[in-house]
């Protein structure tokens, strides 16, 4: 890290993303991969920020919070309901290596104050690494499984923010977004505040309660390459962390 401050606020901000650790075939290579959907690392750059993308591993929570400005928990596969105290839904399918990596890598980033965004697992994970609990299966609760409609297609759905919020300040108090989950929040976490719902009342969006830049939803924001407000806001935030000597 450069210790001048001007050089810091000359650089792009670097932003941790999570990945996935899984069983993939590419050029001549069938074996395991870690890897991320594309779009994400596109709008981090589109945004200002200059993408890292982070390993689902035991060790180096320190050492990679400590080289960022911020951090993006990604989607994947379900949160393992050990982590919650409850045993898996038949439909759970969970990674719960990648849990416990990247649970210590938020509490990590959390300590230092690190600016921190969830984005659809990643707002589960944030819930169950704070002390809350999800529903496992929305379909048997809800009557209907329009938030992941079939494995791959996204679904839609209409989301209204709390005023005053920090996130109805970025993406306004309504918005249309695109969804594929079939797990949500239950219990909420304490120090996470509900600012979003869907139409069916399931949680939509939470912040970290205090000054700190936290912000996890449901839906996925790097699925609208033309709506860049939660990836700007992120990197605009980081950028302020990058602009202190370290």
């Amino acid at each position: 890290m450069a210790s001048n401050g001007s050089d810091t606020r000359a650089r792009r901000p670097l932003i941790g993303l999570t990945t996935y650790l899984e069983k993939a075939a590419c050029l001549v290579w069938d074996t395991e991969f870690a890897l991320l959907h594309r779009v994400y690392v596109d709008m981090v750059v589109a945004a200002g920020g200059a993408p890292v993308l982070l390993p689902p591993v035991q060790v180096g929570a320190e050492e990679m919070v400590g080289a960022l400005d911020g951090l993006i928990f990604t989607g994947g596969s379900d949160i393992d309901p050990a982590a919650y105290g409850e045993e898996p839904h038949g439909t759970t399918r969970s990674r719960p290596h990648r849990d416990q990596a990247e649970i210590r890598l938020l509490h990590t980033a959390l300590d230092r104050d690190l600016p921190v965004l969830g984005v659809c697992r990643g707002l589960q994970l944030i819930n169950v690494a704070l002390g809350g609990s999800l529903t496992q299966h929305l379909p048997e609760t809800l009557g209907h499984s329009g938030h992941a409609p079939s494995p791959g297609v996204f679904g839609s759905n209409r989301v209204r923010l709390s005023e005053g919020s920090r996130l109805a300040g970025i993406v306004g108090t309504e918005c249309d977004v695109h969804c594929h989950h079939h797990q949500a929040l239950d219990r909420v976490a304490p120090g996470l505040e509900v600012v979003g719902r869907s139409q069916d009342g399931s949680v939509e969006a939470v912040e970290l309660t205090g000054p700190r830049f936290g912000l996890a939803v449901q839906w996925h924001p790097e699925q609208d390459a033309t709506d860049m407000r939660l990836f700007t806001a992120l990197v605009d935030a980081a950028r302020v962390e990058a602009a202190v000597p370290r």
